[in-house]
């Protein structure tokens, strides 16, 4: 069965994001709201969603600004804006800072739905087929592949079970090395390290690892396919 596509709304205004969340799960699916720019910026770089809808302003905070900075994140869903601003600068600015569309309020649902399945369409046609995570320990793509070792395919494992989602030094070392009844967690930051180094240049995957601070480790970008995801190996 094929899991509802996920979409987020980023709006202040309750009524306009409460008849959009119930719109769209009209039409298949699972819609996400936030109501503030600094927890929305976080949720973008989630690569799990299929696109965003975004006011040009959020309370006090710019939806224009968002929209660049989770660009400059590496966000890389179709992005949506919605305004009352219809002048051709405003929509200029919008587009300019990385959205993929501008829609003027008031407007037509079915034209928003429309315009929403043309920009996912579009990413999907351009989408990279995401990297090979195999039962051999191997993590390929259709141009290069590399061999892991059995710790560095675990590591790797659970990281894209949970893409976007931070893990931190002490989830990994109790799923992954406290079995062992030895060590220290600082043996998570070496594991991290040596997969660094062998998916280097990151680009050549299209994910890479990121450290967020007090945080943890999360998967950033496109994560690999998985064998439990249905691949043969």
């Amino acid at each position: 069965m094929t899991s509802a596509p996920r979409l987020l709304i980023v709006d202040d205004d309750p009524e306009i994001t409460s008849a959009l969340a119930r719109g769209l799960a009209l039409h298949g699916y699972a819609v996400e709201t936030l109501n503030r720019a600094e927890s929305a910026l976080i949720e973008l770089r989630d690569p799990g969603y299929s696109a965003a809808i975004i006011d040009v302003m959020i309370g006090p905070d710019s939806g224009i600004d968002l929209v660049r900075a989770a660009r400059a994140a590496g966000a890389r869903m179709p992005i949506l804006m919605l305004s009352a601003l219809s002048e051709v600068e405003d929509r200029a600015a919008g587009l300019e800072a990385g959205a993929d569309d501008y829609i003027v309020k008031p407007f037509s649902f079915d034209e928003l739905t429309a315009r929403l399945k043309v920009q996912e369409s579009r990413a999907a046609a351009t989408r990279p087929a995401p990297a090979r995570l195999s039962a051999d320990r191997t993590l390929s793509t259709d141009t290069r592949s590399v061999a892991l070792t059995d710790r560095e395919y675990a590591l790797l494992d659970l990281l894209a079970r949970h893409p976007g989602t931070p893990l931190s030094r002490g989830e990994i070392f109790d799923a992954l090395w406290a079995s062992d009844g030895s060590g220290s967690e600082n043996v998570v930051d070496v594991y991290v390290g040596y997969l660094r180094k062998k998916l280097s240049p990151a680009s050549d995957f299209g994910f890479e690892i990121k450290t967020l601070r007090n945080r943890g480790f999360c998967l950033d970008g496109l994560p690999p396919r998985l064998p439990h995801q249905g691949l043969t190996t």
